[in-house]
């Protein structure tokens, strides 16, 4: 159970929260969208949620829970208390009844604020939106507030960071678009030991998966790495905001914009290139373009079905990640991909690596080499090509 002194502190600290979120909402004509980041399981984000929750209704707010997950902790559950809650909607699927999250349902009810745990999630195929995260911005485009929260491993451009921390390639993304929409990303931090521990105390998972939990996923190494990338997302997010802030209002010049671009091939997957080119732009706080080469043997009725297949679905993935997609055309790549970066002053580009021979590289050339050879304004990073 959690101590009467941890509850003070939880109760202090929601209570500056909630009058925060009350006093922007009255600031800004969007809906306010809150995101309680964490760095694994069980550090208390829908805790806190639920805290904030029950403090904003003593205030007179018409909040509801829109769908929180206890995962039969008791805790949890016992906060819920009498907090309202829109009804789940039944979904059969495959012959067996699921319960969804109902979108339309919040939206018609109005609420002053909305809960959703969960953000990660995938619906059951026949709901409304295909990810929850996609629930939560039809919410906020009704102009319902929102309270959300996720861990720091369902963000999509740290998917290949994740997977070499922890040896898991998280399969269920949030785009980096959603967190740069949030009006505020609070931290829910507590010590790697002291995670351990609620984990023995089976207040995260059932007794029965503690013990495979301790060895794989949640080892000190493991939650010492997912920690740190998670106050280095906050760090980023802050600088971020704080460079907007100052060039709102006028406190800075603004600095010369950094342009990011994403050299996809027309065949085979993308998804580690373009993680790595919306990682980059989010640190430069700079919009990025996603960009692929159409020669004659690509257009269309010429190109092959698997390479179009691979090439749509890159297109679906960079948007999603927020990209601007340009095809361009071109009798050769490395001309096209040259003359783009000089006509748009590209500063940052990332090109993916695959394995060929040296035979190959000295008969057909290499793109990256041209592109080094003749475009000196630009950091150029290459990824080597793999699993994604």
């Amino acid at each position: 159970m959690v101590s009467s002194e941890t509850r003070v502190e939880h109760s202090a600290e929601a209570r500056l929260s909630a009058e925060s979120l009350l006093a922007r909402q009255q600031q800004t004509a969007h809906a306010r969208l809150r995101v309680y980041l964490g760095a694994a399981p069980g550090v208390g984000k829908t805790y806190q949620m639920l805290e904030e929750a029950h403090l904003l209704k003593s205030q007179g707010v018409d909040i509801v829970i829109g769908l929180i997950e206890p995962h039969g902790r008791v805790d949890t559950e016992t906060l819920v208390g009498e907090l309202d809650r829109v009804p789940l909607r039944h979904i059969i699927y495959r012959g067996v009844t699921l319960e969804e999250m109902d979108t339309e349902a919040i939206i018609a009810r109005k609420p002053a604020v909305v809960l959703v745990d969960e953000l990660a999630h995938t619906n059951v195929p026949g709901s409304r939106n295909r990810k929850r995260f996609e629930d939560v911005l039809e919410i906020l485009d009704a102009g319902i507030p929102v309270i959300t929260a996720f861990n720091v491993q369902h963000i999509e451009s740290l998917n290949d960071a994740i997977a070499r921390i922890t040896g898991v390639r998280v399969r269920e993304t949030i785009p980096d678009y959603f967190l740069r929409r949030a009006d505020e990303v609070v931290n829910v931090d507590v010590s790697v030991d002291t995670l351990r521990t609620r984990l023995r105390q089976g207040k995260i998972y059932s007794v029965e998966k503690i013990q495979q939990a301790l060895a794989n996923f949640f080892r000190k190494g493991n939650l010492s790495a997912l920690r740190e990338l998670t106050l280095r997302q906050i760090a980023e997010d802050q600088a971020v905001r704080g460079h907007d802030y100052r060039e709102r209002e006028g406190l800075e010049q603004a600095a010369i914009p950094e342009k990011v671009m994403v050299c996809m091939s027309s065949r085979g997957s993308a998804k580690k290139l373009l993680r790595t080119g919306s990682r980059i732009a989010g640190r430069l706080a700079s919009d990025w373009f996603a960009v692929y080469v159409e020669t004659p043997r690509e257009e269309p009725g010429r190109i092959k079905p698997d390479d179009y297949v691979a090439l749509e679905e890159n297109i679906r993935f960079a948007k999603e990640l927020g990209a601007e997609v340009l095809k361009l055309k071109g009798r050769r790549v490395a001309d096209a991909l040259i003359d783009f970066a000089r006509r748009e002053g590209i500063t940052h580009v990332v090109f993916g690596q695959s394995a060929r021979s040296r035979w190959d590289i000295l008969l057909r050339g290499s793109v990256i080499n041209r592109f080094l050879s003749e475009v000196r304004g630009a950091t150029v990073q290459v990824v080597p090509l793999g699993d994604d």
